[in-house]
């Protein structure tokens, strides 16, 4: 076996493996495309059209982010509880579905910076004028799923909870009257509100703490993730992510 130096060992080791670093980035380029692993049926964000077509925030935004790359999109679809696990066996470079960024995601995982934020938003209609912040809630009823965080932000205000299913039920139990206000989703509102302009419901306040949502992929691919946030940036400057933002959601979600 031929000797090799210590000295040579410590400069080569850290040189094979900036060159592995690069690796996703440079196959994307060689390819000429990037693959997204995303749900297809997450509306506004990725979800198939009546044509059939893919469309949604998160797909038109892939899309943008590739083409600032140089690279052309392709989205491989897959169910959310085997989503993210498909990064592990290479079914695509990254994912992009409102993947929240978390600590026990970034123990394994990168993120691009944040794209998208989400606030606990108070809810009440339009006609209101008691409930201005969350204290107001107190001896109130609040429309909310019981398990959902949203929820227990209504409750550790003082509110009484009227279980729901889920989203529209709360909105349908306000706009009738049958409760006081639901906490919920402001990106969940945004995307009522732009379907249905004249629902007679109004944000009036939104919590201090958000979600951030990034685009996922593999560790250990700091060029990849230089490229992502730099697309990302220039879509801000030039306009196009608030372009793309206004046709979802009617507002800039980014902030």
């Amino acid at each position: 076996m031929k000797f090799v130096p210590t000295l040579l060992l410590a400069v080569s080791l850290p040189l094979a493996a900036s060159a592995a670093l690069a690796d996703d980035l440079a196959q994307i380029k060689s390819a000429g495309v990037i693959k997204f692993g995303t749900e297809g049926t997450y509306a506004p964000f990725t979800f198939h059209d009546a044509s059939g077509q893919l469309v949604g925030f998160d797909v038109e935004l892939g899309q943008a982010l590739a083409k600032r790359i140089g690279v052309k999109a392709e989205f491989v679809e897959g169910k959310w509880d085997g989503l993210i696990a498909g990064l592990d066996v290479k079914r695509y470079d990254a994912v992009i579905n409102e993947v929240g960024i978390t600590d026990a995601r970034k123990a394994k995982y990168d993120f691009s910076n944040p794209y998208i934020v989400s606030k606990a938003a108070l809810i009440v209609r339009t006609d209101n004028r008691s409930i201005k912040s969350f204290a107001d809630l107190k001896g109130k009823k609040s429309a909310n799923t019981l398990t959902s965080n949203f929820g227990k932000i209504a409750q550790a205000n003082g509110a009484e909870i009227v279980p729901v299913q889920g989203f529209n039920d709360a909105i349908e139990l306000l706009a009738s009257g049958r409760v006081d206000a639901t906490v919920n989703d402001s990106l969940s509102f945004l995307d009522f509100k732009k379907h249905q302009p004249k629902a007679p419901v109004k944000i009036v306040a939104t919590d201090a703490n958000a979600d951030s949502s990034g685009v996922l992929f593999r560790k250990g691919n700091p060029e990849l993730k230089a490229a992502l946030d730099r697309a990302l940036a220039q879509l801000k400057a030039d306009g196009t992510y608030q372009k793309i933002s206004r046709k979802y959601f009617g507002a800039d979600v980014s902030k």
